[in-house]
Order: structure tokens, then C-alpha cells, then sequence
């Protein structure tokens, strides 16, 4: 199995539906209480890349990018129109968006994460496949400019400064981000009549740990 560091056409996946997915294991007690845990630390993301075809060039498309992976085979790129941003939807990512952690005078490599906040609870989404180009950096509120200051692995979503952030100093960056994703099946069935009469394949796409 391999990662391809290559993205599902982005027109494509806009308008698809999915989203994150938690995994709850719940227990009833003879009080009729519960007791509930989650044996996962992050969410997992499902999408369906049937929608957003269009058209059979759309399918055609679609058919040769699903070959090119071979199926589940191998993973790839997906842009969550939903959640692609470390700000808001309607802003441009900025260097002060996302706290990444505060220097050491000796750490070098911050990892890219997100943070999601409702009624005073805190999660933090490790980010791994930053968009080439898009990432901003800061330290202690002054910008840092890519190349010159710091160097992004877009492979894993590691930033990495050329000198250390000083004792205490705060690493913020802003950017844009793909899901890392599979196929989620080995088969994909399409009519040509029943994709004109608007009946789109189901493609189920799952995202991956990496």
C-alpha cells in the first residue's frame, strides 16, 4: 500500500456529502444509566464521490483516477469543501490562525493542527496534508516567510524553523488542507441511462490514518 500524493479532482468532490465520524461505545447499566467511552482520539471522515458528477466526462474522470489508485489500493487527496481552511470559510488563512505550541529555544519542528471550540471544550485535529504554497507562519506574533524562515513537509504537515522559537514564544500558522483518503470499495457500477436520468453511482471514500 502506498500514499499518492496527488489530489481527487477538487470539481469533482464539490457538492459530495460527508463529513467526520465518531466511533461511541455505550453501555446501559441496570440503573438505566450509561456509561460511554471512545476508542478513538480523532474523528475519521467518510464523503461520497458520486455526487458531484455532472457529466459522463465527469465519469470518465472519475473511472481514471479510481484506476490510476487501483481501488482501495492506494490513498490519496481529498479537499473537504466543508473544512479546508484553518479560518473561517469566507476569510484567507492568516499567520496567527492556529496555535501550534510554544518554543524551547531547542524545538524546531512544530506539527500543523486545528482547533475546534464549543461551550469550553477544546479539539485539537492533527492537520498532516497542508496544500503546497498556502502555509503562513509566525512566532511571537511576527511573520515568518516559507523558505526563508521555515521549511513545510506537505507530506506529513511538519514545520520546520531553520533557528528554534525562542523559551515561551508563541507558534501560530495559517493554511489550507486536503484529507487524506481511500476508496472505500473496489468496484464502481455505472449506467449511462440511469446516470442520465439523474441515478449517480455510489462511491464511498474513507479517510486514512497517516
Amino acid at each position: 500500500m502506498a500514499f499518492h500524493e496527488v489530489r481527487f479532482p477538487a470539481n469533482l468532490s464539490f457538492g459530495s456529502v460527508g463529513g467526520p465520524e465518531r466511533r461511541t461505545e455505550i453501555v446501559t447499566l441496570a440503573s438505566g444509566f450509561e456509561e460511554r467511552n471512545s476508542p478513538w482520539a480523532h474523528a475519521r471522515r467518510r464523503y461520497d464521490a458520486g455526487v458531484g458528477l455532472r457529466s459522463l466526462d465527469d465519469v470518465e474522470r472519475l473511472i481514471a483516477f479510481f484506476e490510476a489508485r487501483a481501488g482501495q489500493l492506494h490513498g490519496f487527496r481529498w479537499k473537504d469543501w466543508a473544512d479546508y481552511k484553518s479560518c473561517p470559510a469566507s476569510a484567507q488563512p492568516g499567520y496567527e490562525d492556529q496555535l501550534l505550541g510554544l518554543g524551547d529555544g531547542v524545538t524546531a519542528r512544530f506539527q500543523l493542527q486545528k482547533r475546534y471550540g464549543s461551550g469550553g471544550v477544546e479539539y485539537f485535529r492533527p492537520i498532516t496534508k497542508p496544500v503546497a504554497g498556502t502555509v503562513v507562519a509566525g512566532i511571537q506574533g511576527d511573520h515568518r516567510a516559507e523558505q526563508v524562515h521555515f521549511n513545510v513537509d506537505t507530506e506529513t504537515g511538519g514545520v520546520v524553523f531553520h533557528t528554534p522559537p525562542g523559551a515561551g514564544a508563541r507558534v501560530t500558522a495559517g493554511f489550507e488542507f486536503d484529507v487524506p483518503v481511500r476508496f472505500d470499495t473496489d468496484r464502481i457500477a455505472v449506467s449511462v441511462q440511469s446516470f442520465q436520468a439523474g441515478d449517480l453511482p455510489q462511491v464511498p471514500v474513507v479517510e486514512l490514518r497517516v
